[in-house]
Order: C-alpha cells, then sequence, then structure tokens
C-alpha cells in the first residue's frame, strides 16, 4: 500500500503581530513587529524587558469558550486552542456539537508546548500547597496544570478520537509535532490531524533564559528593534508567546471533501546532535543539523537547488552564522545559490515550543500566496554572513513562482526538525 500523500488545508495563529492567517499574512508582508515593552518584566527585575504577548485576547475568547470553561483555561491553553478551532474551522471540517453522543475517530491532535502551565503552577499550585490551603485550589486544578492540557481541551471541543497529545522538544517542538502528524497520517493511522505548537507568555519561563543571558537586553527603549537575527549587533533572542496549528489531511480525504489545498507536506525529519561534536545543552552539533536537513530533503524526493526558500530557526543569538552555514554545507550549494534566507523570529520573537508551529504557518502562507516576507533588523549583517547578503531579503520579494519551502527549527537541548513543504499540485 502506497503512502498516503499529506496536504495542508486549514491554518490557525495567534501571534503578537496578528491574530488569524488573513491578518498575519498582511503583518508578515508588511514587515509589522509584535515585539513591545511590558512593564510587569522590569517590576520583576529582568534584564529583558521586552517580548512578544499577543493582543486583544480578551475579547475573543466568548467566541472560543463557555463562561464555565474560562475559569479553568490559562493563556497556553487560550492560545492553543483558538489557533486549533481557527485551523479547523478554515479546513471547513464540521464540529460535533458538545450534546451530541458522537466521536470523529479519524481525527487527532498533537500540540506541543515547551513550558506549558509553568504559570498556573508558579501562582496557585505552589503558594496554596506551600501554604497548606490544598482544598481551595478546587478540582479543575490538574487540567489547568498539567502539560498536556493544550491538546486534552481541543480534544474534548472538537470531539477528537485518534491519537491527541502533547509533544515537547524545546525549540522545535511545533516542528517535530508537525512532523510526527505528517507520519500518523502518511502510514494511515488518521485521516486528519491538528498539528503545531503554543505558548504562554510566562514571566517565570522568561526569567529562566533571563538568567542564563541569553535574552535581548539592549533595546528595552526600542523594543521593535529588539528581535535582530543574522544581525552583528544581535544581543539574544527576545521571548514570545502565542500559538500556531495546521489542520493536516491525507490527500484522499481531502479529496473527497473538496477542500481547499494550500500546500503538501512532502518530508520531515527529527534528529539529536548528541551534545557531542560541538554539540551542547544550549548549542547544536553542526553534524546532527546537517543530517537532519539532508534527511528531510530525501525524505521530500526534492533536489538542494529545488528549494527556493528557507525559514530558519535564526533566534539572533551567536548560533545564526553556524546555522546558515550548515544549510550551505547539508545543500552543497555556494553562498550565490542558496534559497532565500528569513526570519520569522524578527517580528514575534522566539516563542519557545510555540515557535515552529507559527512559522510553519507563516511558511505555508508564503507557500500558497507567492511571497517571502523580509528580516528585520538585520542592516548590519553578521560579518560571516556577507556572502549571503544577496540570498537575505530585508522586505518582502513576491514569488509567484516559489514552489519549495523549508522550514526548520533547532532547539535547546541539541535537538533538530526540518520539514519540506510544497505547493500543491495535482
Amino acid at each position: 500500500m502506497a503512502p498516503e500523500r499529506v496536504v495542508v488545508t486549514g491554518l490557525g495563529v495567534v501571534a503578537p503581530n496578528a491574530h488569524g492567517k488573513d491578518a498575519f499574512s498582511r503583518a508578515l508582508r508588511e514587515g509589522k513587529s509584535g515585539i513591545r515593552f511590558h512593564q510587569h518584566l522590569r517590576d520583576c527585575g529582568l534584564a529583558c524587558q521586552v517580548g512578544g504577548i499577543p493582543e486583544g485576547i480578551d475579547e475573543l475568547l466568548p467566541r472560543y469558550f463557555t463562561e464555565e470553561e474560562r475559569l479553568v483555561t490559562n493563556a497556553n491553553i487560550t492560545f492553543a486552542v483558538i489557533a486549533a478551532v481557527d485551523a479547523w474551522t478554515d479546513a471547513a471540517l464540521p464540529r460535533i456539537p458538545a450534546d451530541v453522543d458522537e466521536v470523529d475517530w479519524d481525527s487527532g491532535a498533537l500540540i506541543g508546548t515547551g513550558c506549558g502551565s509553568v504559570d498556573v503552577i508558579a501562582e496557585k499550585l505552589v503558594p496554596a500547597t506551600n501554604a497548606g490551603k490544598v482544598r481551595r485550589l478546587g478540582s479543575t486544578m490538574v487540567e489547568q496544570s498539567m502539560v498536556s492540557g493544550n491538546s486534552a481541551r481541543i480534544g474534548g471541543l472538537l470531539a477528537l478520537g485518534n491519537k491527541v497529545s502533547t509533544n515537547s522538544s524545546a525549540c522545535n517542538t511545533g516542528n517535530e509535532a508537525v512532523i510526527e502528524a505528517f507520519r500518523h497520517i502518511r502510514e494511515g493511522r488518521a485521516k486528519r490531524m491538528l498539528a503545531g505548537g503554543s505558548e504562554g507568555h510566562s514571566k517565570y519561563s522568561w526569567a529562566a533564559g533571563d538568567a542564563m543571558k541569553v535574552t535581548c537586553r539592549t533595546h528595552n527603549d526600542t523594543p521593535e528593534k529588539a528581535s535582530r537575527p543574522m544581525s552583528a549587533t544581535a544581543g539574544g533572542f527576545v521571548p514570545g508567546s502565542g500559538a500556531g496549528v495546521l489542520a493536516l489531511e491525507s490527500l484522499t480525504s481531502a479529496r473527497e471533501r473538496g477542500a481547499r489545498i494550500y500546500a503538501e507536506v512532502l518530508g520531515g525529519h527529527v534528529n539529536s546532535g548528541g551534545h557531542r561534536m560541538g554539540g551542547s545543552m544550549s548549542a547544536p552539533n553542526p553534524e546532527g543539523v546537517r543530517r537532519c536537513i539532508r534527511a528531510a530533503i530525501a525524505m521530500a524526493g526534492v533536489r538542494p537547488e529545488e528549494i527556493d526558500a528557507i525559514n530558519g530557526h535564526l533566534t539572533a543569538t551567536f548560533a545564526d552564522p553556524h546555522e546558515i552555514a550548515s544549510w550551505r554545507d547539508a545543500l552543497d550549494l555556494a553562498p550565490s545559490k542558496m534559497p532565500l534566507i528569513h526570519a520569522t523570529k524578527s517580528m514575534i520573537g522566539h516563542a519557545l515550543g510555540a515557535a515552529g508551529g507559527i512559522e510553519c504557518v507563516a511558511s505555508v502562507l508564503e507557500l500558497y500566496e507567492g511571497f517571502v516576507h523580509g528580516s528585520l533588523n538585520c542592516e548590519d549583517l553578521h560579518p560571516a554572513l556577507t556572502a549571503y547578503a544577496d540570498r537575505i531579503p530585508h522586505a518582502t520579494v513576491l514569488m509567484p513562482e516559489m514552489r519549495v519551502m523549508a522550514k526548520a527549527s533547532f532547539g535547546f537541548g541539541d535537538v533538530n526538525g526540518c520539514i519540506i513543504f510544497r505547493k500543491f499540485e495535482n
């Protein structure tokens, strides 16, 4: 039995610079930054006082949650639900009403997160437990604090009966979720999967990066300039939050429904560098990165020169030049022949467990609509990247002829993921 072809039929996104695929596409094209100064980060004594936090969420809640559900959610779950429901709706998939005793056994969800419900644990669970007030926590504390609360809530809202799970693989979380969901459908174990990642804007998880001194602390007064991937003056990543979810579907199912198809997932690969050969908890093993890229391309069945654009991991740290060097070596292309290289994080920051999901949505939109957005704040390109200057756009480039996009994430813990998307062709 031949493997199922897997296509993208729905998109949902909650990003620091926009909510919804149409608004997000406009924000990408316009180079709109979602990075802002946040007083509560200064009040906590964080050196990095800027971040990417989606706006206007409170006004959206009644569209996605009942009043009772709103009492037992948190930012991570909220972002995940909004993006997942939007992706499901965008795919024109029917919802089973809550009062109907039916289950969609052919559909599932794999929605990852990096830090999950750390805000609930820090603000409610730990203080109440330490104060001996456990009984005041209420019976819903488990669903609020468990890491898989995002996928579990989505599964219940949409009556999903196939695999419903939450993965966690640091910065590679969203990419990994999409790749695993792709494989699940490709092998015939599901017809449809929601896949991506979500992350809340917890000061507690952001404080951990601040303590490592890997976040940007040089642009608190000019937040829109703070996220500087590939720049000579990059000062560390800007923390972000939100969610990005793809509705993946077998081509057979999509055709039966007459669904709109945004793109096809040709292949993907996940691996680890083993903390050897220069790899560590906070730095990727270059050989692991190269192997990951090559394996994804091999599964996709494309040649390196067929890749039109790369939506990189590119976090605005010391790793950016090394990442692009790994792409060059993996593709075996001269700098002048490389695909266009760009960084969505320049607009939204590093959304941690949600990064891959949001950036996959960006990549599919770019492929479907025929453009590559510019990377902000890298006019002063890192000296090691001078040879790639013509391949790094600073403003949107229209590319109606674009056919193949590569999306990669290289995460904390020396873990890697690469996905190859193609414009859908019968």
